[in-house]
């Protein structure tokens, strides 16, 4: 299956600064692919490679098996782009910034756009200069989302939405998703792209230094397990167990933290000693990000 989005050693240089490192990636058909980083790792400039608005350095980059460069303006005509600087003429009102978009791709569906408008809760009789950050940024997803794109590429998107046009607009990324399309989202907040995403690239300084399913690193958080016995139970039967960290003893209370399947701490306690209750802390996945965003190097 032809993939989505695919690099291969794609470089950027700007002088001295290296904006991107010898990026190698994958992007499926039919998911929604987070794309996390803290300002300035690397991730606009890796959208701008791929849409060959800048070229790379080194390396090549594909969408939809198409090459970025050399059918750059194929790719256009199957694909939905949100810049996390989107300009439009503020003098316009929505449906006519819409209007020019769609008549650029040869026309939409205007019935789709009444309805993502109506989902958005946006407003398209005013004029865009006299809108919102959080309304401009409706009609710059509605326009990204329009055409019914094979490919959805969005740089920051949630920029001044509401927490409830928030949790749509999540609901309309999964639909594309069901739908066999693909979502491509940057950001560089955790609590949007976990609610959505399939797997998730971390970019940190230029250099892409994980691509995981975003279960699989729930699985990895360290998280706060706390057990109530019948009688007391010595903190040393959990001493040997893989992934168990900072045991505490209260009467017939632990409280330990766990990073590892929940199956094989509750099998060392299983039969041996009867569990009045169990509570577990949610995952922290934010401690994980900021493990691949920290600076590993020690300063004197």
């Amino acid at each position: 299956m032809t993939a989505a989005i695919e690099t291969q050693g794609l470089t950027k240089h700007y002088g001295d600064v290296r904006a991107l490192e010898d990026l190698d990636l994958e992007v499926r058909p039919g998911e929604v692919f987070g794309f996390l980083g803290p300002n300035g790792a690397g991730k606009t400039t890796m959208i701008r490679t791929i849409l060959d608005e800048i070229r790379p350095t080194a390396g090549s980059a594909k969408i939809l098996g198409l090459d970025s460069h050399r059918d750059s303006v194929e790719i256009r005509t199957h694909i939905g782009y949100l810049p996390g600087d989107l300009a439009m003429y503020p003098r316009l009102t929505g449906r006519d910034t819409l209007t020019y978009f769609a008549n650029l791709r040869g026309g939409v569906d205007w019935a789709y756009v009444d309805e993502l408008a109506e989902r958005l809760d946006a407003d398209l009789s005013k004029k865009v200069g006299d809108l919102s950050t959080g309304n401009r940024q409706k009609v710059g997803l509605i326009q990204a989302f329009m055409s019914k794109p094979e490919v959805i590429i969005m740089d920051e998107p949630s920029a001044g939405l509401d927490p409830l046009v928030q949790r749509e607009f999540q609901a309309m990324m999964r639909e594309v998703a069901s739908e066999g399309r693909t979502v491509f989202l940057s950001s560089h907040t955790l609590s949007e792209v976990q609610r959505v995403s399939d797997r998730v690239g971390i970019i940190r300084h230029g250099d892409l230094v994980a691509v995981e399913a975003v279960q699989a690193l729930r699985s990895k958080a360290m998280r706060r397990v706390e057990f109530e016995f019948a009688t007391h139970v010595d903190p040393a039967v959990f001493d040997n167990v893989p992934g168990v960290r900072d045991v505490s003893a209260n009467d017939h209370r632990i409280v330990l933290s766990y990073d590892g399947k929940m199956d094989t701490l509750l099998t060392t306690v299983a039969g041996r000693y009867e569990v009045v209750d169990i509570a577990t802390s949610e995952a922290d996945l934010e401690e994980i990000f900021l493990t691949y965003y920290r600076d590993t190097e020690v300063v004197a």
